[in-house]
């Protein structure tokens, strides 16, 4: 995969985007807005921050040079060797639909989005991308979906410590269909590293018990830029692609 030249197309289309949208807005609110969330690490919090946030994100996360959505979706469009007119595609935790909208420049037709924010859910549904959106606080709320009917199961930007427990993957699994594929993400920098390793290990015992095989694991440098106060320049990433087993 061109990972820099996707991130040279997918910057200046984002900062495009931000201009239009709010062009006051600095990488310094973006970051003051982000470790702000870090205080209020509730559920219900979390969602109410991202109720919040939905108005601005879409411009914020071009400001953070934020390249999961992007990167995850060519890692699935890379692998992915099905009818892709007739694949369907489960998006948790999916936001404003930033997912859904570069995996249907890349052929995808058919999208089912979850998140816990209705804020967020409205303006996906402005997209015109899904054919359903759900909403699911997930690690609280079942994924309300029937089991192992999606071809493509991906969560981007969400497991992280104080969002989304580690457990659900267990869940995503299980609505994949057989020989359906996985792709998660999460950060890599020191702030979340616990909660990678506890992520990973999961990962492996699902591996152990015959759930999925590993297709890769992407390791990138360049995530997105750093917020922490003590931070500079950026954090690293990792996607993760299972492939469920027949």
């Amino acid at each position: 995969m061109h990972y820099q030249e996707s991130r040279a197309t997918f910057t200046r289309q984002m900062h495009e985007t931000a201009g239009m949208a709010n062009s006051r807005r600095t990488f310094s609110d973006v970051r003051n807005k982000i470790l702000s969330a870090h205080k209020n690490t509730g559920a219900q919090d979390k969602v109410g921050f991202y109720d919040i946030w939905a108005e601005n994100y879409e411009q914020d996360v071009a400001l953070l040079d934020y390249r999961a959505p992007l990167l995850a979706a060519e890692c699935v469009s890379s692998f992915f060797t099905g009818d892709r007119e007739k694949a369907t595609v489960l998006d948790v935790a999916c936001g404003t639909g930033l997912v859904s909208a570069h995996l249907k420049k890349m052929g995808f037709h058919h999208f089912v989005g979850v998140d816990g924010s209705m804020t967020m859910l409205e303006l996906a549904k402005k997209t015109g991308l899904y054919q359903e959106l759900k909403q699911c606080l997930l690690g609280h709320d079942e994924i309300s979906v029937e089991a192992e009917i999606y071809d493509i199961v991906i969560i981007v930007g969400a497991l992280s410590v104080g969002h989304v427990p580690f457990t659900v993957i267990r869940e995503l699994c299980d609505v994949t269909k057989p020989g359906g594929y996985v792709c998660m993400t999460t950060r890599g920098n020191a702030d979340n590293w616990q909660y990678k390793a506890e992520l990973e290990k999961m990962i492996r015992a699902l591996e152990e018990e015959q759930k999925w095989s590993r297709v890769t694991v992407v390791q990138v440098e360049e995530w997105e830029r750093a917020v922490s106060e003590e931070g500079s320049g950026y954090i690293p990433g990792v996607i993760y692609l299972y492939q469920k087993s027949l």
